[in-house]
């Protein structure tokens, strides 16, 4: 027994240096900050103050706190999930209400929209279920074509990955890659510590997936090897969402620790940090806008503030004018950059342009 805890003992010593190791390494290539490498570029335009950025529409119709929203392909629909147990397809230029599909489960935690054809949303939440809903023209839909069931723990986020797959996140600490024709698991990626808050699908390559868990960490998924590709560090408490640098090549993080944090997968590393002393309280959503320019985040304080991703990180571009009257619990830009919205536990949804 003495020789087994002495040979622990050294096998932690050697995993301790090794990541002394890794860690110096990474310093020795963070020779600079985005900041510095913007500066030598020459003059950047800066942005527009006060913004444009103006409320344009509310969608008035849940009766409950808004927990999850995503916009459609073709930029004019979006779909939200309600504690009212509700999943609404809305018109984002009209208002109107396409479709109210009730659900089985009022617990819905996260959904998605199919980006390519519009035909499916998807909806998840603490009956560990992803369901599926085949929207048809002209036709109210009321049941779910197909419920994916391999999760042990909460579903917390879903998105399409094309037409015929999608991927979960569950606070079961894991990841789920599943065939939708056949709901039978394809993948599944397991290397987080704890529960699995947001997952986002590669704009320029649908192999690739980014998640982020309570475990402080983002990682970055192969799809093909099933394996973890990349683990992005540097929060200090649970992220709560995650979403792709329209290019493909970064990620950005929102967590519990009041900052986002832009990584780099191409450096390995992270490149900026947005936050300030007097933002104390979590952020709830994160998403890029079109150019990547702007970084937007929802905040448990009501709040919403637009970072500028070539900034010092320290002073926010602008903020939404009173966003909404409870936690901003979700936050998305329409494909075509065009327009943002926000949803909150004030049961409204508000497109800002």
């Amino acid at each position: 027994m003495t020789d087994f805890d002495a040979r622990i003992k050294a096998a932690t010593e050697q995993v301790a240096q090794l990541k002394q190791q890794i860690d110096e390494v990474n310093a020795s290539k963070k020779n600079a900050s985005i900041t510095d490498v913007v500066g030598e570029s020459g003059e950047i335009k800066t942005i527009r103050k006060p913004p444009s950025t103006k409320l344009r529409r509310t969608l008035k119709g849940h009766f409950g706190k808004v927990y999850a929203m995503h916009w459609s392909g073709d930029s004019q629909q979006l779909v939200s999930a309600s504690q009212d147990g509700k999943l609404i397809i809305w018109n984002a230029q009209t208002t109107n209400k396409a479709q109210a599909i009730p659900l089985r489960s009022s617990w819905v935690m996260a959904c998605a929209f199919e980006q390519s054809a519009g035909g499916m949303v998807a909806c998840g939440g603490l009956d560990n279920l992803c369901s599926i809903y085949s929207l048809q023209p002209g036709t109210q839909t009321v049941r779910a074509t197909k419920e994916l069931a391999a999760h042990d723990g909460y579903l917390s986020c879903c998105r399409f990955v094309d037409e015929t797959h999608i991927a979960t996140s569950s606070g079961d600490s894991t990841c789920i890659h599943w065939d939708v024709e056949s709901g039978e698991v394809v993948t599944t990626f397991s290397d987080h510590r704890g529960d699995v808050m947001s997952l986002a699908v590669s704009p320029k390559d649908k192999n690739i997936l980014i998640s982020g868990s309570v475990d402080a960490t983002a990682k970055v998924w192969d799809i093909r090897t099933g394996s973890c590709v990349q683990t992005h560090v540097g929060h200090e408490s649970d992220i709560n969402s995650v979403s792709f640098f329209p290019d493909g090549q970064a990620l950005a993080t929102g967590s519990d620790d009041s900052t986002c944090r832009m990584f780099d997968m191409r450096s390995y590393g992270e490149i900026n940090t947005f936050g300030h002393d007097k933002i104390l309280c979590g952020i709830t959503s994160v998403a890029y806008s079109k150019s990547g320019r702007l970084l937007f985040a929802g905040y448990d304080d009501f709040n919403a503030y637009a970072w500028d991703t070539l900034g010092d990180g320290e002073t926010h571009a602008f903020q939404l004018p009173n966003p909404h009257e409870n936690k901003i619990s979700c936050l998305g830009v329409n494909p075509n950059g065009t327009a943002l919205c926000t949803g909150s536990w004030d049961t409204l949804l508000k497109i800002w342009a």
